[in-house]
């Protein structure tokens, strides 16, 4: 091997250090500047609520969960030569308590969805 190339070699490895020194200082400066930019977010931040300023219970106990089955509202049927309603002329379409208490089941053999891998009802 020449000098010369020996020379290019050791400019080479050492460009090659200066960059990883340079992208290291670089990360390190982004890492810094995050922790302050944090910092100072959450300096303005509202302080956390004192004890007395948590939430209580009411004076009835805990809230209990309601279970029941919803039913939407029926679309109005079109009167025989009437016309169609538009979708402004619908009102809201409310649900309602079911009148029965079951709970909808899949049926046997189904898979629930469409698309879920079971071998379906046969």
């Amino acid at each position: 091997m020449s000098t010369a190339s020996m020379q290019l070699a050791a400019a080479s490895g050492l460009m090659t250090l200066v960059l990883f020194l340079v992208a290291g200082v670089g990360v390190v400066v982004l890492l810094a500047g995050g922790f302050w930019m944090t910092s100072r977010v959450k300096y303005r931040e509202a302080p956390r609520p004192r004890p007395e300023e948590q939430p209580k219970l009411p004076p009835e106990g805990p809230v209990r969960e309601v279970r029941q089955n919803r039913e939407s509202e029926e679309v109005p049927q079109i009167p025989k030569g009437g016309r169609p309603l538009t979708p402004y002329e619908l009102r809201n379409q409310d649900s309602r308590p079911s009148e029965t208490k079951e709970r909808p089941r899949w049926s046997r053999g189904s898979s629930g969805s469409f698309g879920g891998g079971g071998l379906g009802a046969h």
